[in-house]
């Protein structure tokens, strides 16, 4: 297991409004599906473009940078450059998802604007994490790999830039090659070799686990950088011939990914099945359907396959993943900064105190239901079972909103 220390860490006023932002940019989300028409989707729709950025930048990449201010200095036990630097990175962040959706929805000319805001806040975010690493004498795996994935991030935004220029009509490109690029740099580059790695601390420390391999998640993000870094080559220099080798890697590599989280799981020391390992086997079951659901896409061409593979990526492994997380990471964090001073000097809650149980509860329950409904919807091309769907995860996004202010509330 990683140590880890708290000696740096910064305070939660700082980390709080990523949170709220992204609790809110979720719930907003889970609106956009009630007015999309299934029988004339395609993933190059404006209403997919605005729904993945807003769920992307507003709720996945808001959540995952106020995790990074915490989780940066804890793992690699040295302190920010400069900690100030979130403190501009979450409103430039913001007014530029806003600016993106608006554009994709209602005014194209937007786009160039809320891509370059985006742009900033990301160099600057990047910019202090290497700041930050570079004061590390000492390089273990979980640094290596946040290296490797914050690269892909710079990456990937500069061609998103690219594609927001010529989305608005002001250069011209290949959309459909550049944006194979794009995603695949962010989502795969960016956010899965950050959850591989964050989920090497974050997972053994909260499951207590101990005297398990690291050797496939070691592998897997070797294996997800090669992936990663042909389909973006392919879709910069229009390299066909390397895609295929691209997916069939990537999807080895997330393979390697369930069975290291498999490993931690059945080393740990705690066996409550409470709602944040609840979240996880949602989480990594659609991340499992969905590697079986590309294969079979690959076999089939079944065109609602992409859809649906995207749609429980999305809104099956990330959303679970962070929404499990927030149960852990958010009254820990509260805690420690209300209450720990308190120890020895007068009763202090416990964290399972600090958690809304039934709330928590209605949460995970109507989210699984939105889950399955709106898959299954996209699977069969059925709008009302996707209506219905998206009709529970808003519920859902509302009760994780509720429990996210009471949790940071908490006296």
């Amino acid at each position: 297991m990683v140590q880890v220390s708290q000696d740096f860490a910064p305070p939660f006023k700082l980390i709080a409004p990523y949170f709220i932002i992204g609790a809110i940019f979720f719930l907003l989300s889970t609106f956009i599906p009630l007015s999309i028409n299934l029988e004339n989707l395609h993933y190059m729709d404006s209403s997919i473009l605005a729904w993945t950025h807003i769920l992307l930048l507003g709720f996945v990449m808001m959540i995952i940078f106020g995790a990074m201010a915490q989780l940066i200095p804890v793992t690699l036990e040295v302190g920010h450059f400069s900690v100030e630097f979130y403190y501009i990175i979450w409103p430039l962040l913001l007014i530029g998802t806003i600016l993106m959706s608006l554009g994709f929805f209602f005014y194209s000319a937007l786009l160039p604007y809320g891509g370059t805001i985006v742009l900033i806040s990301m160099f600057i975010f990047l910019a202090e994490v290497f700041l930050t690493i570079k004061k590390v004498e000492k390089f273990n795996n979980v640094i290596k790999s946040l290296i490797v994935s914050n690269v892909f991030l710079f990456l990937g935004v500069i061609v998103g830039i690219v594609l927001a220029l010529t989305y608005a009509g002001a250069i011209s490109a290949d959309i459909t090659l550049l944006l194979k690029a794009h995603v695949f740099a962010v989502v795969a580059g960016y956010i899965c070799i950050t959850l591989m790695a964050l989920s090497l601390v974050l997972l053994p420390m909260f499951g207590l686990s101990h005297n398990f391999s690291q050797k496939p998640m070691n592998l897997a993000v070797i294996i997800m950088t090669i992936a990663v870094s042909l389909v973006f080559l392919s879709g910069v220099f229009n390299l066909a011939s390397l895609d295929y080798l691209g997916y069939i890697l990537s999807m080895i590599s997330l393979g390697l990914f369930i069975y290291e989280v498999y490993l931690i799981y059945k080393t740990r020391a705690r066996k409550e099945i409470d709602i944040y390992v609840k979240s996880l086997f949602v989480s990594f079951g659609s991340l499992f359907l969905a590697i079986f659901l590309t294969i079979a896409y690959f076999i089939t061409y079944y065109q609602p396959l992409i859809l649906t593979i995207g749609w429980l990526m999305f809104m099956g492994f990330f959303a679970f993943i962070i929404s499990g997380h927030i149960y852990k990471i958010v009254p820990f964090l509260v805690w420690f900064e209300k209450f720990s001073p308190l120890v020895g000097k007068q009763k202090v809650p416990m964290l399972a105190d600090m958690l809304p149980d039934t709330a928590s509860k209605f949460q995970f329950w109507f989210s699984l239901a939105g889950l399955v409904l709106s898959t299954l919807g996209l699977l069969f091309t059925s709008n009302d079972l996707f209506k219905a769907g998206a009709s529970f995860f808003i519920i859902g996004a509302i009760f994780l909103f509720k429990n996210l202010i009471y949790m940071i509330r908490y006296e």
